[in-house]
């Protein structure tokens, strides 16, 4: 049986180059980077080059890159930042359709009393500038709004976001964890003050995560230990992940239009030949410019976790929405805020390819999806009448 893995905004497999540059740091090169000697010199100058590799995929500048455990603590470090320098603003402005590492830790912060304000979404997934200027006010601390997003796709029209909160004076914050890698980003040519990444969403492990600051941001360590990261993220560095993750975005840099071009033209034809062989879907964002590598599509009349098992009989790997929700029986936050009708919201699946996926995948993929769908219509509850009658 074939197997395609077409689930890489959930994680991705660690690019065997990077595998391979990670290995001496478990054993021969062992030593502590912030020891003086050779063993810790060896290793500080190789961490050095990989923070090199992340700023030089970034368009930023190597002392801008704080290594971190994950993007979920990135996000956290950054909001946490803003509300320790500036003690008398007490409002963080965000989207609804943001991922849970922000809504989570937005949700604690209003319950010690802090005012969040969650801008809503329309049903392309995209925000409305003049809800995000009108709500920006003298007691904003910092606007947090994400790159791209991971459920959908969809990405955030952050240049004339970043006008508007600069035009303000705030602080802003993006979650690029989902684009970093998958589309071009140059900080040096943004007004973006901090921004967030995760190592498993290109190719590099779990466990190893980036909050890029822009230089002369005022920033307060989230995690205070030591001076390492500059003094602004204590702890001892996780140095084969960090290894690890400059060279995946080495390899990221090296081909990145060309792996957007052609991943973008499987995703394209993907989409094409689902909408042609299956009636009744829904391209969720699909009018909105979107990730080249992510298709989120609501097949109506039908509960995605029964495709979910149904294609994972047959060997390919999706997912019905992000993976840090998986488990519940709730539609996505997501979805509902984009207002996706009721016939299709429960029978929404994501795909989402990357550089290791190739035209075979999906020739598999629309083999075996169509019949999958009309054989779970014949035998779903959810019949047309069921589903208009629950809207």
């Amino acid at each position: 049986m074939r197997k395609v893995y077409v689930d890489n905004n959930a994680t991705t497999r660690v690019a065997p180059e990077v595998v391979e540059e990670m290995l001496p740091f478990f054993s021969q090169d062992y030593g502590n980077p912030s020891s003086i000697h050779f063993f810790g010199g060896k290793v500080a100058q190789k961490m050095a080059e990989a923070r090199e590799k992340v700023a030089a995929l970034l368009g930023a500048e190597p002392t801008e890159i704080i290594f971190t455990s994950c993007g979920t603590e990135s996000d956290n470090a950054a909001i946490f930042s803003a509300l320790e320098n500036y003690p008398n603003k007490k409002q963080i402005v965000t989207t609804n359709v943001e991922h849970h590492a922000i809504l989570n830790f937005c949700k604690y912060l209003k319950e010690k009393g802090y005012l969040v304000t969650e801008l809503s979404v329309d049903q392309d997934g995209q925000i409305d500038l003049d809800e995000l200027r009108d709500s920006i006010t003298d007691d904003t601390a910092i606007v947090s709004i994400m790159y791209a997003n991971n459920e959908t796709g969809v990405i955030f029209p952050i240049d004339e976001i970043e006008k508007i909160v600069k035009e303000k004076g705030v602080l802003f914050h993006t979650d690029a964890v989902q684009a970093v890698g998958k589309v071009p980003i140059d900080l040096s040519k943004r007004n973006i003050d901090m921004l967030s990444l995760s190592g498993h969403k290109l190719h590099a492990p779990k466990g190893i995560g980036v909050l890029y600051i822009k230089k002369g941001t005022k920033f307060s360590p989230f995690i205070i230990g030591g001076e390492q990261e500059f003094g602004k993220r204590g702890g001892t560095e996780n140095v084969p992940y960090i290894i690890g993750l400059g060279k995946a975005c080495e390899i990221a840099s090296k081909d990145l239009e060309k792996e957007i071009t052609r991943i973008k033209a499987m995703r394209d034809r993907l989409e094409k030949e689902l909408t042609e062989k299956i009636p009744d879907i829904v391209i969720n964002g699909g009018r909105s410019n979107r990730l080249p590598n992510t298709l989120n599509i609501g097949f109506k009349y039908v509960e995605g976790e029964a495709i979910l098992l149904h294609l994972s009989n047959v060997g390919i790997a999706v997912s019905t929405g992000s993976a840090c929700s998986s488990g519940s029986e709730e539609p996505s936050h997501v979805l509902k805020a984009m207002g996706v009708p009721a016939s299709a919201i429960h029978g929404s699946i994501r795909f989402s390819l990357s550089r290791y996926n190739n035209e075979e995948d999906i020739d598999y993929i629309i083999e075996k999806l169509p019949p999958i769908i009309e054989k779970l219509r014949e035998i779903s509850p959810f019949s047309k009448t069921t589903m208009i009658n629950t809207k």
